[in-house]
């Protein structure tokens, strides 16, 4: 009950911060007044910071040129009109830089990075006894957009389950164990804050404790197994630091299908009227054995790095940032 009720306090406090900062985000893409023109001159605004980025001998040439001839007019000298031009002319590039970037950033999940740590499913399997979930911590990276308009991206995780008492007989421990997760994901909606996925995975899907204890530690022993898992996720990535994800899904263990003792969940027990006779018993608490089955869910926090890679429109944005920071230092 306990953990129903953290996981709904996480969920809940997870899709409140996502909410605030889209509400947030809406007023982020304000695009210039270029933004209003027509399909037409959205694709030539789109493409103009490629070309307007790198500043030619011949622009120079106009600027002084253009200084000469409208110093006499304005009474301005040639060296304040020159530098009037290149203001305006920087001002002009950065409104398209930033028109270009409102199309493409946009796209928050592209060569992204992600550090993750977690409880559950994901982090890195979930069970019927002790706490019933791992913490463990991940890595992912989500690649560019391939011909269709969806973002793949490869993860893997490591989670821990830590000692602890049976909550039944404390007089007893329950063994502590690590499991792992690779995986491929696969997300919708890169322009939306709230990214809707669907994740493939291998690894230690489900465990449970053996119901007797060894004899001179008095510790039950775990009983983990391996097998694929499919999870539904919920994640929220802009072009912020922080990442946050909800998952809920299904696992299928191969190896609790069998029977006897190839399956980890039963023993064998001699029959005492027969040696020849051999039944086989559920190690667990469940009379029928671990279910090869089931449903889980997890939850992650994690430190999203910027976009890998960066065009160079990207990368003036940066310059200008990194520019205006100094300067915001420097007249402190």
């Amino acid at each position: 009950m306990i953990k129903k009720l953290l996981l709904t306090v996480c969920l809940t406090a997870f899709l409140a911060w996502a909410q605030d900062d889209e509400d947030d985000d809406e007023g982020f893409i304000s695009a210039p007044a270029a933004a209003e023109q027509s399909a037409d001159d959205d694709d030539e605004w789109a493409s103009a910071p490629s070309g307007g980025s790198r500043a030619s001998i011949d622009d120079e040439e106009s600027v002084d040129e253009s200084a000469e001839e409208f110093a006499s007019e304005t009474g301005l000298s040639a060296a304040q009109r020159k530098e009037q031009l290149e203001r305006k002319k920087f001002e002009e590039e950065q409104r398209q830089d930033e028109y270009a970037n409102s199309l493409r950033r946009r796209d928050w999940l592209r060569n992204r990075l992600m550090l993750q740590i977690g409880m559950g499913s994901r982090y890195s399997f979930m069970g019927e006894s002790g706490m019933g979930m791992s913490f463990g911590i991940g890595a992912e990276y989500i690649f560019p957009e391939i011909l269709i308009p969806v973002h793949f991206g490869v993860y893997g995780s490591v989670g821990f389950l830590p000692k602890g008492t049976d909550s039944d007989f404390e007089e007893f421990t329950l063994e502590g164990g690590s499991g792992y997760k690779v995986g491929i994901n696969m997300y919708l909606f890169p322009k939306n804050p709230l990214h809707l996925g669907l994740s493939l995975s291998y690894g230690t899907v489900y465990f449970d404790h053996d119901i007797i204890p060894d004899e001179a530690t008095k510790v039950r022993p775990l009983i983990a197994v391996n097998g694929y898992q499919a999870d539904l996720l919920i994640s929220y990535l802009t072009n912020e630091w922080y990442y946050l994800q909800f998952s809920i899904g299904m696992y299928y263990a191969p190896i609790l299908e069998k029977t006897g003792a190839e399956n980890p969940s039963f023993r064998e027990k001699a029959n005492s009227d027969s040696d020849l006779e051999v039944t086989y018993v559920s190690r667990v608490v469940n009379p029928n054995g671990m279910s090869k089955t089931g449903i889980v869910f997890g939850i992650a926090i994690g430190y999203a790095l910027p976009e890998l890679f960066p065009d160079d429109t990207e990368k003036r944005r940066r310059e200008r940032e990194k520019a205006r920071a100094r300067s915001g230092a420097a007249g402190r």
